[in-house]
């Protein structure tokens, strides 16, 4: 592997590890909601974060794929 694609893939997964991380935030928040009888909106708008973060991610892992499946 090159130098450069070296990088890109470091970027690659990086950018895969921002969303996950998101996730986990948001399912701590869900958590949160449930344990302590907050607002259910809260826990709703966690929701809509995850499902975004897991869409950001698949992308990104496709694109890792694409670049990097057939070497």
């Amino acid at each position: 592997m090159s130098l450069e694609e070296d990088v890109t893939l470091n970027k690659l997964v990086h950018d895969a590890r921002s969303p996950l991380n998101r996730i986990s935030m948001n399912a701590e928040m869900i958590k949160l909601v449930l344990e302590n009888d907050m607002p259910m909106e809260k826990g709703l708008q966690a929701l809509d974060k995850i499902i975004n973060a897991c869409q950001e991610c698949s992308q990104t892992l496709q694109t890792i794929s694409q670049q990097y499946g057939d070497k």
